[in-house]
């Protein structure tokens, strides 16, 4: 009896049985890694603002402490970016007539706010407190990575649930002293047993509730 199929037949039953169960597979395995990539979460993408504002130099180059500008975040859900005159006190006096710096000088002018273009911008149904986290030790380095780096600033960590839940799950590798929260590059002592021995105490002086870190409604409201 003459042979019906080529033999290149078998190999193409295989590669069209390999497709019909690997290409979902494949396509999902794609879609999760495409979800969680730098594409999808923004992160180092550096945005336009009306002033290219260095926090490298205001940082690391002239000590400021972040929460000369962010002057809300201990006290506030919102931290707030800093109000016109907040720049003005120091740059009424230095590179005063730069004209980089114009858009400041006229937001002073015209009374009109400075329009900064976001990068950690939530959705609306997930609820951050930054008062909390600050109050209850953790650092800006934690969210916003070193900050003093950066010429401009970019979005560093991803934000994403999975992201969050990992540190709910275990604040203790995040917690620092209060008065190292603005710190840049802090590192725990290692002769009082590091940072997990450092996080526990923590956990307990703070009174922060492990049990419930995980629970939907803290972020959810």
């Amino acid at each position: 009896m003459p042979q019906i199929f080529h033999p290149s037949a078998n190999t193409l039953a295989r590669v069209s049985l390999a497709l019909l169960f690997g290409g979902p597979v494949g396509l999902l395995s794609a879609g999760y890694l495409l979800m969680k990539s730098p594409y999808q979460t923004q992160q180092r993408v550096i945005k336009e603002q009306p002033v290219p504002f260095s926090h490298e130099h205001h940082v690391r180059g002239l000590g400021i402490d972040c929460r000369y500008c962010h002057s809300s975040v201990e006290v506030s859900a919102n931290p707030t970016v800093p109000p016109t005159y907040t720049c003005m006190s120091c740059h009424s006096q230095i590179w005063s007539t730069s004209p980089m710096l114009e858009p400041v000088r006229a937001s002073l002018r015209n009374g009109q706010p400075l329009k900064w273009s976001k990068l950690h911008n939530l959705p609306d149904f997930v609820y951050f407190n930054h008062a909390i986290h600050v109050n209850k030790g953790v650092g800006c380095e934690s969210c916003h990575g070193r900050v003093d780096l950066m010429p401009l600033m970019w979005k560093e960590k991803p934000h994403t649930m999975e992201w969050c839940l990992e540190c709910h799950r275990h604040p203790e590798e995040q917690l620092r002293p209060k008065d190292a929260i603005t710190a840049m590059g802090w590192e725990p002592n290692s002769s009082t047993g590091g940072q997990a021995a450092l996080g526990k105490e923590l956990i307990r002086q703070n009174h922060i509730q492990v049990e419930q870190l995980t629970n939907c409604s803290i972020c959810h409201r």
